[in-house]
């Protein structure tokens, strides 16, 4: 599990997260939701040690960040950042398998092709191998950093907004592949949505932020109403219940 204490952070003096104390259980798929500027990302951000921590303290899976090497964390936590810099003349199974590098530290071994093989099949992207990334689309370029993420093969995965700029058939199918990661594999997979659908769909328990602070959690028929989406997002909304989810109709 993730454990979050006292977590502070500010920016520029602007306090972006205040006070932060959550859990986030072992296993399944926990969504980040809430409106823009609620610290979403500031706070995966520092769960992957991408900022650095200013005051509290985090755990993942027993370890405290801070007081672990650079390696020993990034065999425990798979990243995929919003901003993703790499060069779009890069061939898919290059980028996939740059997602071992913790492991063999740039001496593949056989275990090392046989990880990155799977994940190509897995996020179907074996025929797109020897493409450049800037010679497919935008759906099947998030799928490989999806599947980047998972060659790294670690117990966590954080996902940055993997949804932006999907149309819906690519979007169902990424999130269909994230929910297959968590039930198939055991992995704990932390995603940042805007979508709340998405989140109520897809996803096991919620974390609402509001202000830079914890405004509900939970599963999402236990805190996804009409109240809550006044309350965080200031709009009313329908909130119903299909195939025992709630969905917001808008």
């Amino acid at each position: 599990m993730i454990r979050i204490e006292g977590l502070h952070h500010s920016i520029s003096g602007a306090p972006i997260l205040r006070g932060i104390d959550l859990t986030i259980p072992q296993g399944g798929v926990t969504a980040l939701i809430g409106p823009n500027g609620a610290g979403k990302s500031t706070l995966l951000s520092l769960i992957a040690r991408i900022l650095k921590i200013q005051k509290g303290q985090i755990e993942v899976g027993g370890k405290r960040i801070g007081q672990v090497s650079d390696r020993d964390l990034a065999q425990t936590l798979a990243v995929l950042a919003q901003a993703t810099h790499v060069s779009a003349r890069l061939r898919v199974e290059d980028l996939v398998g740059f997602g071992r590098y913790p492991w063999h530290g740039g001496r593949p071994s056989a275990a090392d092709r046989a990880q990155v093989e799977n994940a190509l099949a897995r996020f179907d992207l074996t025929g797109l191998r020897h493409r450049f990334l800037d010679e497919i689309s935008g759906g099947q370029r998030q799928r490989a950093f999806v599947a980047m993420a998972y060659a790294q093969d670690t117990p966590y995965l954080l996902l940055d907004e993997p949804l932006n700029n999907l149309d819906i058939a690519a979007a169902r199918d990424l999130m269909r592949l994230v929910r297959d990661m968590a039930d198939q594999d055991g992995r704990t997979i932390v995603v940042v949505l805007h979508d709340i659908n998405y989140a109520t769909g897809f996803a096991d328990h919620l974390v609402v932020l509001k202000d830079g602070q914890v405004a509900a959690e939970g599963q999402p028929g236990q805190i996804v109403t009409a109240a809550l989406l006044e309350q965080v997002f200031g709009t009313g909304a329908t909130v119903k219940v299909l195939d025992g989810r709630p969905v917001v109709l808008v």
